[in-house]
């Protein structure tokens, strides 16, 4: 089953990992993963702009959107690519290719965790790793109940807490990064932004 590309190379994550590992304990409080589960499930509407390091090491933009729970929309700036989660499924839409787009449960990927109803990162099992540099705070996190699908390291700025990356890794060990910018919350969107039905039929399929 083909993924989404959403996964860069563990090298580009390193760096990061050995900074936060190596400073010490009392350079500043980690972000309380209760606090980080409050302004996840606060987060209604989400727009931002987006860098993504794939797995090969090249990169693409675009803009996100998110409407928890549940839906998230990814627009593709270089071409007319866009993955879209929707009714419980993740459906990809090549620009390059003239077939429907490939569909699979929201289930399966680790993007679930962050568009689930209700996120509770004290849950047991969650949380495989909770760091702070002194600014900014790491999770990472997986499913308890399905390990097998991946996990989705969630990078944060305090004071106020605020998403600034994600890193997930897939059911093939497969990595990406991505990077926000212009983080907006409160904004109205249509039901149709994240209907994968009405996007099939834009698209003739």
């Amino acid at each position: 089953m083909m993924m989404m590309r959403f996964f860069s190379p563990a090298a580009l994550l390193a760096p990061l990992l050995a900074l936060l590992l190596a400073l010490p304990a009392a350079a500043a409080d980690k972000i309380p993963l209760t606090e980080i589960s409050r302004y996840l499930n606060g987060l209604g509407t989400v727009s931002a702009d987006f860098t993504q390091v794939n797995s090969d090491g090249s990169q693409t933009a675009g803009k996100l959107f998110i409407r928890r729970p549940g839906r998230m929309r990814f627009e593709y700036a270089a071409d007319k690519t866009l993955v879209l989660a929707s009714g419980g499924q993740v459906a990809i839409f090549d620009a390059k290719s003239n077939q429907p787009p490939e569909q699979y449960p929201l289930a399966r990927t680790p993007l679930n965790l962050i568009l689930a109803p209700k996120i509770d990162l004290g849950r047991n099992k969650m949380v495989m790793g909770h760091v702070t540099d002194g600014t900014l705070t790491a999770v990472t996190a997986q499913d308890p109940d399905h390990p097998e699908v991946g996990s989705i390291q969630l990078i944060f700025s305090a004071a106020p807490t605020m998403l600034r990356q994600w890193v997930v890794t897939d059911d093939t060990g497969a990595q990406t990064r991505v990077s926000l910018t212009n983080l907006q919350a409160g904004e109205t969107f249509p039901p149709s932004l994240f209907s994968i039905t009405d996007e099939a039929a834009k698209r003739g399929f």
